[in-house]
Order: C-alpha cells, then structure tokens, then sequence
C-alpha cells in the first residue's frame, strides 16, 4: 500500500469548479455551432450521418447544460444523480431518432449527396472535441465529479463519431458509396446507447477522487486512476 494525500483543498476544488464552468461553457458555444452547420447541411444532402452528429451536437450541448446547472451551486454534489439522468436521456434520444432515420434511409427513403461544409466540421471537430475532453475529463476527475467525467465522455464521443462521419462522408463522395452514410449513422447511434447506459447507472471512470483512498502501488496510474481507465 502506498500512502497518499487526502482529496483537494478547499480553494483547489473552488478552481476546479470554476474550471469545469468554462470548459462546458466553450463546449455549450462550440457545440450550437456544430449543431447549425451540421443539421443544415445534412438536411441539404439528405444525410442521415450528418443530420445525426449534428443532433448529437444538440445533446452535448443538452449534457454540458445539465452540469452548468450542477455546478451554479457550491453543494453540486446534492445535483450529482439527476444531471447525469439528463446526460443519460440526451443519449438514448439521440440513438433513437438516429437509429430510424438511418433505417429509413437503407430501406430506399432516399441517398445522401456529398457535403463540403460536413467533410470541414467532421476534420474540424476531431481536433476541437478532444482538447475540450481531456480537459475537462481531468478536472472531473481530480474533483470527483461523475457527471462532469460523464460529459467529457460525451464530448469525446464526438471525437469518435466525427472519425466516423467522416469516412461515411468521404466514401460516398469519391466513390459514391450512399450506403456508407446510414451504416455510420447507425454506430454512432449505437456508441450512444452504451454511453447513455453508463452515464444513467453512473459508471463514470474514476469519478471519485483516487488521491482520497489508499491503493496498491501496482495498481496506481499516472493519472490517479485505476484499471488502466482513461
């Protein structure tokens, strides 16, 4: 057993907390952007993939709200439970009205058309989201916040479905692969069931402050987390 020091001080929560407010503050403003671009220019190329990012859009912005409202008070643990419900529903709204139209596109509802202004905000999403993630993941951590590591989950999510939009994207544009739209429209409905699973049973990695506990030197990560979580 290693021996380690208690959680943080008083005026170190008190930064982390205000740290935590402006990272889902510069996530909120990135994300109504995201939103408007990608649901405009899905509806005008008829893309199930990029209508579905740029709804996930609306839900990071719905997640990221949740834990401004949590941390609008200095007793935010007391609102722990239910901001990571409204993360929670935001996910599986998202997987629902995703999963449909994605079927309804395979089923002959119509094909997507190639769409610049989505092949730019996938590329640039996939730099902005985990910059915003890391951050803010680590602040949630150290102050052993569940729903502020579950919204930097879901803005790393947005990381991963931007991977996929963009292939999605990109296949059906050089090589007129319309399929490739719904079938990516379909996992990043399907990574948002699971995400939405976690956060509702509140399986958030590492939420609770590793430095407050003793642990087994063998066992301890550079990053205050156990079983190789990150």
């Amino acid at each position: 057993m290693t021996a380690v020091s208690l959680g943080p001080t008083p005026a170190r929560r008190d930064t982390l907390r205000r740290r935590v407010r402006l990272l889902v503050t510069a996530t909120i403003t990135y994300n109504v952007v995201e939103a408007v671009v990608a649901i405009t220019a899905g509806t005008l190329a008829s893309s199930a993939a990029l209508v579905g990012f740029g709804l996930d859009s609306v839900v990071e912005v719905a997640s990221a709200a949740a834990v401004a409202w949590q941390f609008s008070t200095p007793e935010h643990e007391k609102r722990e439970k239910t901001a990571l419900r409204v993360i929670a529903l935001s996910f599986f709204a998202l997987a629902a009205y995703v999963t449909v139209d994605a079927l309804r596109t395979l089923l002959g509802a119509g094909e997507a058309d190639h769409s610049t202004p989505g092949l730019i905000l996938a590329a640039l999403s996939l730099v902005v989201m985990p910059l915003l993630s890391y951050a803010q993941r680590r602040a949630g951590r150290e102050l052993g916040s569940a729903s502020a590591v579950a919204d930097s989950r879901q803005t790393l999510l947005c990381t991963y479905l931007s991977a996929v939009l963009l292939a999605g994207l990109a296949l059906n544009s050089a090589f007129g692969w319309s399929w490739a739209d719904p079938i990516a429209a379909l996992v990043i409905a399907a990574v948002a069931v699971k995400e939405g699973r976690e956060a509702w049973r509140g399986d958030s990695c590492c939420a609770v402050p590793a430095a407050s506990v003793s642990a087994p030197a063998d066992t301890a990560h550079d990053d205050g987390c156990a079983g190789g979580c990150r």
